[in-house]
């Protein structure tokens, strides 16, 4: 791919790209309703039902957001054969999204999050769920999916929620078959797996997920501690690319002994549901760019913010996050950019 010398020329560039993204996808539902008065059955709210919807959450929250970022996208995932998968499938087909990587498996059940809202609050969530890790013919389905659709991949997404598509049995092995292909992997992790990711290309864990990822605790003032941390979550996972989401403080990044903190911008915060999401979307993309670690986590952290403006979890905007970084001269802190 040939340098970009603008803004316009690497947003561009993103629609020329192909991102898979492997992991828990699940239904996220909404009933919304209105509540006047308590339950003579329990001392619980009745909620008279006025509207409801299911939308698209986990890994296919990601999969949107990079489909709005202009790159072609895949989603390789194992959910049942509920009524809940059933759903899923048709999101996917209602927001045009391939169903080629999805496996539909009797022994498992699709990952719904049902929410019951009144008067602006969340009353209440049901989670259906299960947890247990792939059996052994999953595993080898998902593998398969995999490798068909890693042929036409840029840049691998590997999407945990602790949910038991991504296990001890599979990541290595995925990690490695991208490895192979010269094809750069980025992990958005949770607690169970989180030091399993040996050689990915990218790293993204939150302040939160850090401490817990590696049984550390410090101040969130504690540079040096924290750094720390990071030095040897590079080194235990042996890949030199960690981002760090840090909420209200921005982002850090350590691109080898190289480190970059980078502020968050002053905004009005609506929702932080789903920053997570855009964040590891744009530096996929941007990994798929060979960009500088510090000018992916400038532009991810941009749009983590923006999505951070918006009520429920949305895909980013990709105009309003064009227009953010020229308004931010992001190119122009980068002024050795190559690609």
């Amino acid at each position: 791919m040939p340098a970009l010398r603008s803004l316009e020329s690497l947003f561009s560039a993103f629609n020329q790209l192909t991102v898979l993204i492997v992991g828990d996808v699940m239904v996220d539902s909404y009933l919304w309703g209105k509540s006047t008065r308590l339950s003579p059955e329990a001392p619980v709210p009745i909620v008279n039902v006025l509207s409801s919807e299911k939308r698209l959450g986990g890994a296919a929250n990601v999969a949107l957001n990079v489909q709005a970022l202009g790159a072609t996208t895949y989603l390789c995932s194992v959910i049942g054969t509920d009524t809940a998968g059933n759903d899923f499938l048709t999101l996917l087909e209602e927001n045009n999204l391939s169903t080629k990587g999805i496996i539909q498996s009797p022994e498992r059940v699709t990952t719904i999050k049902q929410r019951i809202l009144s008067g602006g609050q969340q009353l209440l969530r049901i989670d259906s769920e299960i947890e247990t890790d792939l059996a052994e013919p999953e595993n080898r389905q998902l593998r398969q999916r995999y490798i068909d659709l890693l042929e036409r991949t840029d840049v691998v997404i590997f999407q945990d929620y602790d949910k038991g598509v991504l296990n001890e049995q599979n990541i290595a092995e995925l990690i490695s078959l991208a490895q192979d292909r010269g094809i750069p992997t980025v992990v958005d992790p949770k607690k169970r797996n989180f030091l399993r990711y040996k050689g990915c290309s990218l790293f993204k864990p939150n302040l939160k997920e850090l401490k817990e990822g590696l049984k550390v605790e410090f101040t969130d003032a504690n540079h040096e501690a924290f750094e720390q941390a990071v030095a040897s979550l590079q080194s235990l996972l042996e890949t030199k690319n960690i981002l760090v989401t840090l909420s209200e403080r921005g982002v850090f990044c350590a691109a080898g002994s190289e480190k970059t903190y980078i502020d968050a911008h002053l905004r009005t915060i609506s929702d932080v549901s789903g920053a997570g999401d855009t964040v590891i979307s744009i530096a996929a993309v941007c990994m798929a760019l060979h960009l500088p670690l510090p000018l992916l986590a400038d532009l991810a952290n941009l749009g983590g913010g923006l999505v951070c403006e918006e009520v429920g979890v949305v895909p980013i905007d990709k105009v309003k996050l064009y227009q953010e970084a020229k308004e931010n001269r992001i190119l122009a802190k980068y002024p050795a950019l190559t690609v």
